[in-house]
């Protein structure tokens, strides 16, 4: 006797949602437990029907599916959730990734690609359609130019109000003694703020201070609302 994969699917959309379960109940190896048009009591059913795939349109209008992601993992650890009804460019791709979500059915997925997808998570593959590596790619881009900047950002708050002058001076240009002559302190003065600095960034040169400056700029130099130590 072959194994139907438990399904339970979650679209707001009547005509759609209908369409889906028809598809599903035409399969010798799927089985729609549950269709339903709402997010109301999902945590109860899920818990209820225990079933293999959960099949969530990602759109819901007056639904946060990202946090309904999140709740449904954090319940259901063992979940296997497939995002229905994305765009090729969609935007939060990443976040849906890093909430659990094992794949992704595009708005324009024919019937074979859609079932493909189904039978793929079931065996525990992760599906991502081609055309949204790209944004995929971007979004993981952004979020590691994002940590970076965290990071900057992190040793910032560690730095006394004369070494985040003298990382300034660094990012402009000046040597240290002209940050001395600047801030009007010893050429030695000077190059120990430089020192310091250095090993609080992890850094070794002073090309890499101006570097991360730069980068830290970049973003409206959001170091500037933190609230540095005094000297």
């Amino acid at each position: 006797m072959i194994k139907k994969i438990k399904i339970l699917l979650i679209e707001e959309n009547r005509i759609l949602s209908e369409g889906i379960a028809a598809l599903l109940k035409k399969q010798s190896d799927m089985r729609i437990i549950a269709n339903v048009v709402n997010a109301e009591n999902i945590m109860e059913q899920i818990d209820a029907l225990k079933p293999d795939i959960v099949l969530l349109d990602l759109g819901f209008r007056g639904q946060n599916s990202l946090q309904l992601v999140k709740q449904i993992m954090a319940q259901f650890k063992e979940a296997k959730i497939i995002g229905m009804n994305l765009i090729e460019f969609q935007t939060d791709v990443l976040e849906f990734i890093q909430a659990g979500v094992s794949g992704f059915i595009l708005k324009e997925a024919d019937n074979i690609r859609f079932l493909k997808a189904i039978r793929k998570v079931d065996r525990g593959l992760k599906v991502l359609p081609p055309p949204l590596t790209g944004a995929l790619f971007s979004q993981i881009a952004e979020s590691e130019k994002v940590e970076k900047k965290t990071s900057i950002l992190n040793h910032l708050v560690r730095m006394t109000a004369r070494e985040k002058q003298v990382i300034k001076l660094i990012s402009d240009g000046l040597t240290n003694k002209e940050i001395a002559q600047e801030l009007n302190v010893a050429v030695y003065t000077a190059k120990s703020h430089v020192h310091n600095i250095l090993e609080k960034l992890s850094l070794t040169t002073r090309a890499q201070i101006a570097k991360y400056t730069h980068l830290n700029e970049s973003s409206k130099n959001p170091s500037d609302t933190i609230s540095l130590l005094d000297d």
